[in-house]
């Protein structure tokens, strides 16, 4: 079984760098190779981590639609659900210690729930094949709402230095209960704190009723980096957000 390693926060608040960090932490300490999921219907983890997207859930789904609807025929008379399977495992990006795999927006009008349920599925299936999955989920909680995240070791909810972070991440961590999640374990991260603020953000995370588990400070090569698409994986090894941040991977309980 893998070891599900989830993300969730609003938006702006970094979590997407603190995926592909993740991502790249556990590459170079050898635990690969990792399955990296990005569930946001707004991709950008790819970006994170250097790749550019082939195809996406969102977009195969509306392939298989449109295919289904003008009668097309299929190769070899697989059924769609083979010809789909098929096409998802070809859509995986491959990369040096880890895969992608990218739920992306499906170009037709409605809601993404079957997207969200497909990426579910393969996510698990796909999982039997990788000791590690990285999921970066929608910013918000509408992925949880919806239950797109199945089974989950540990869920790192991030929070920007702000007091509407904060409130979001305690809003996502009462969800979790509410819905009944299974989440083994969660912990709150405080991302991009200026210097100084360490304290007076832990404090407002304990007013809010979350205790920050850990903080990681700003960091102009970072923010700099992502500004210009430069993929964490090529960020200095003595960045202060990396070195801060594998400091709290490593006290993690990470098998």
């Amino acid at each position: 079984m893998s070891f599900v390693i989830g993300f969730a926060g609003k938006g702006g608040t970094g979590k997407t760098s603190l995926a592909g960090l993740t991502v790249r932490y556990l590459v170079e300490r050898k635990r690969g190779p990792v399955l990296a999921v990005d569930a946001d219907s707004n991709s950008c983890l790819n970006e994170a981590l250097g790749l550019e997207v082939r195809s996406t859930i969102g977009g195969l789904r509306e392939e298989s639609l449109t295919a289904v609807r003008a009668g097309g025929a299929r190769p070899g008379g697989m059924s769609m659900e083979e010809l789909f399977d098929y096409q998802v495992h070809q859509s995986v990006m491959e990369a040096e210690g880890f895969d992608l795999l990218v739920m992306g927006r499906p170009e037709g009008p409605g809601c993404y729930c079957a997207a969200n349920n497909i990426i579910r599925k393969y996510t698990d299936k796909l999982s039997d094949d990788y000791p590690y999955v990285v999921i970066d989920n929608e910013a918000g909680m509408e992925h949880l709402s919806r239950k797109t995240t199945h089974k989950v070791d540990l869920l790192l909810v991030v929070s920007d230095a702000s007091k509407k972070g904060v409130l979001t991440a305690r809003r996502i961590d009462a969800l979790v209960d509410e819905l009944k999640l299974d989440v083994d374990k969660r912990l709150f991260i405080i991302n991009k704190v200026p210097a100084g603020h360490e304290d007076e953000m832990r404090a407002a995370a304990r007013q809010a009723g979350v205790e920050a588990a850990g903080i990681v400070p700003e960091d102009r090569t970072l923010s700099a980096n992502d500004m210009e698409g430069v993929p964490v994986l090529k960020l200095p090894s003595d960045s202060p957000a990396l070195k801060a941040f594998y400091t709290l991977l490593e006290g993690l309980d990470i098998p």
